[in-house]
């Protein structure tokens, strides 16, 4: 097991200042990094001590040392870098969505298999504490046969720049392809389908919608022109509904802002994180002392450790501690879903899986 990864970061934007920030508490060398902002890779080179820059990416892929790079880019390209890098010979971690279009993420997941070289996804989700809970209380039985699912995530006021927060790149279309869906839909929507165990898609209906008023001067600047709020209805293999309710903003007030999942014999809601049943012809509820157990998991467990974040669990799969967690698989079925609410939106009925993977078109853009 090495002790140092070696890993080249794409991007030193705000998302890969995020990822270097993490690196510093984990075993990792930050060989070499790319961007095509010369000035800012180079302040940024010598805030975080990277030796080697370059603004062409393909250079930083000659690198034989690099076991794995972190892909840092907005979203439509991923898929260009992502599949280049595969094809190098390196591992990739790229940050979410997996990328523009569920064609350009079916294309990556094909050369992480083509080229035997892992393929994860930047997404935290899958790591936290409840979702460890929930996959405890469904493997042991305690939510019995799932049916129904539901992705729940709720801003009041949360559009990125015509809000305050964020650059414009998060609201165009041409660069970001699609909005709350893909921005924070993807760590509800991919939490979901991983904690069941990630089915097929069988149909999806949906609408997106853009309604509440911005200040004209952001959204003139913004060209703001992706869903501010998206909701589905998808059926997934096993006879499970799934319903999706994701916003950037929306006129909402103390409602629950959560996920939740049910069984023939029991329910769970992620946040706050709560289990609900019959027993002895009882309805009861609970709650659980998670931070307790998840400290016991870290005493009792080994390598418990390597499942306490995103990166924290893509280092560890570096170093051949754990078998991979498949984050690609979810996330791309989370893009297909995305995608079928957008379709479903546009002809006015449900779809099929085959039809949005028949209207898929990239929107991969080289770099």
């Amino acid at each position: 097991m090495p002790d140092t990864v070696k890993i080249g970061i794409i991007g030193v934007g705000q998302i890969g200042k995020m990822h270097l920030d993490k690196y510093q508490s984990l075993p990792v060398d930050i060989v070499a990094a790319a961007d095509t902002d010369e000035a800012e890779l180079h302040r940024v080179a010598g805030k975080y001590g990277i030796p080697t820059t370059f603004t062409d990416f393909r250079e930083l892929l000659k690198i034989d040392d690099i076991q794995a790079v972190d892909v840092c880019l907005h979203n439509n390209l991923h898929a260009p870098v992502t599949i280049a890098a595969l094809e190098a010979g390196k591992h990739v971690y790229c940050e979410k969505p997996i990328a523009g279009s569920y064609v350009d993420g079916k294309a990556m997941v094909e050369a992480a298999e083509r080229t035997d070289r892992m393929l994860a996804i930047q997404l935290f989700s899958l790591f936290s504490v409840e979702t460890k809970a929930t996959q405890r209380l469904i493997q042991e039985g305690h939510l019995g046969e799932i049916y129904f699912a539901k992705s729940v995530n709720y801003r009041r006021r949360g559009r990125p720049y015509v809000d305050g927060y964020g650059t414009s790149s998060f609201v165009q279309k041409s660069i970001a392809a699609g909005g709350a869906l893909f921005d924070m839909g993807v760590y509800h929507i991919g939490q979901i389908l991983h904690l069941l165990a990630n089915p097929e898609v069988r149909t999806v209906a949906g609408a997106t919608h853009q309604a509440i008023p911005m200040y004209p001067d952001r959204e003139k600047t913004g060209e703001y022109d992706v869903e501010e709020l998206g909701l589905g209805f998808v059926r997934l293999a096993g006879g499970i509904t799934f319903t999706i309710e994701e916003s950037w903003a929306l006129h909402i007030g103390e409602q629950g802002s959560s996920s939740q999942i049910f069984g023939s014999r029991g329910g769970v809601c992620l946040s706050p994180f709560s289990y609900h049943s019959t027993i002895a012809d009882m309805e009861m509820d609970a709650t659980f002392d998670l931070r307790s157990a998840n400290q016991r998991w870290h005493q009792c467990f080994a390598d418990t450790d390597a499942y306490d974040g995103a990166q924290n669990h893509w280092v560890a799969a570096l170093q051949d501690r754990v078998p991979l967690v498949d984050s690609a698989g979810p996330v791309l079925n989370t893009m297909l879903i995305s995608e079928g609410i957008y379709l479903s939106q546009r002809l006015g009925r449900e779809v099929t899986s085959d039809e949005i993977q028949a209207e898929s078109q990239s929107s991969a853009v080289d770099l």
